[in-house]
C-alpha cells in the first residue's frame, strides 16, 4: 500500500494561524490554511504543520522567549525529521520586514533563495533517491496603518509589495511552484491573514497540488 503524499508547510505566524490583533490566539483546525488544505486533499495526502510565530529567515530575535526563531538553523533538522517529503510549502520572509532588521526587499529575496530554496531543492531524502518539490508563497502585504504593523513594520508596505515579483522570479529561476499572497487581506493588526484569506489560500494550494503528478500518487 502506497504511503500518503507528504507535504510540509514551513512558515511563520501566518502558517501557524495567528488570529489578528489577539494575544497569541490561533485559528482552529477548520480555519487555518494547512488544516483546511488537509481536508480538501483528503487522506491520500499528509499535511505537516511547521509554523512558528516570529520565525525569520536568518535574523536573530533577541526578545525574551523568542529563542530559536532563525529559520535557517532549523530548516535541515526539520526536513530530516519529516523525511520522506514530497513537497515543501514555504511561506516566510514577513518578519525580516521588521524595521529593526533594516532589510531591503531584494536582500530578503536573496536570503530566501540562498538559505531556503536551494537547501530544500537539494536536500536528498535519507531513505530514497528523491528531493522534495517546492511551492513558494510570497508574504502578505503589510498594512502600516494598523496595529502591530504601525509600530513594528514601519516602511514595510512598499517592500512587502515588491516581494511578490521578487519571489515569483525566484520560483521561476528554480523551477518551483508559486502563489502571490500579496492580495490576500490581513486583519486589524496589519500583518496576519483573516480567516477568509486562510480559506482562499488553502483553495489555491489545493488546485496546484492536485494537478501535480507526484511519483507515488495514488490512483483514484
Amino acid at each position: 500500500m502506497k504511503r500518503p503524499i507528504r507535504i510540509l508547510c514551513f512558515g511563520d505566524s501566518n502558517t501557524w494561524g495567528y488570529i489578528p490583533n489577539t494575544d497569541h490566539e490561533r485559528y482552529n483546525n477548520n480555519e487555518r490554511f494547512p488544516k483546511v488544505l488537509q481536508k480538501l486533499l483528503g487522506n491520500t495526502y499528509e499535511i505537516i504543520e511547521e509554523g512558528l510565530n516570529s520565525r525569520t529567515l536568518i535574523s536573530e530575535d533577541t526578545r525574551p522567549g523568542k529563542e530559536g526563531r532563525n529559520g535557517s538553523l532549523y530548516l535541515i533538522p526539520c526536513l530530516d525529521t519529516h523525511d520522506p517529503l514530497d513537497m515543501v510549502i514555504l511561506m516566510l520572509g514577513t518578519n525580516e520586514l521588521k524595521e529593526i532588521f533594516h532589510n531591503s526587499a531584494e536582500k530578503i529575496g536573496a536570503t530566501l533563495e540562498k538559505y531556503f530554496v536551494k537547501v530544500i531543492l537539494n536536500r536528498k531524502s535519507q531513505f530514497m533517491n528523491t528531493t522534495p518539490k517546492l511551492l513558494i508563497i510570497s508574504p502578505t502585504m503589510i498594512d502600516e496603518s494598523q496595529g502591530t504593523a504601525r509600530d513594528v513594520f514601519k516602511g514595510s508596505n512598499i517592500k512587502s509589495k515588491k516581494l511578490g515579483s521578487i519571489y515569483k522570479d525566484i520560483a521561476k529561476r528554480n523551477q518551483c511552484y508559486f502563489i502571490d499572497a500579496s492580495q490576500l487581506k490581513v486583519g486589524s493588526d496589519g500583518v496576519h491573514m483573516t480567516k477568509e484569506s486562510h480559506s482562499i489560500l488553502a483553495k489555491e494550494l489545493y488546485k496546484i497540488i492536485k494537478a501535480i503528478d507526484f511519483p507515488n500518487k495514488k490512483s483514484p
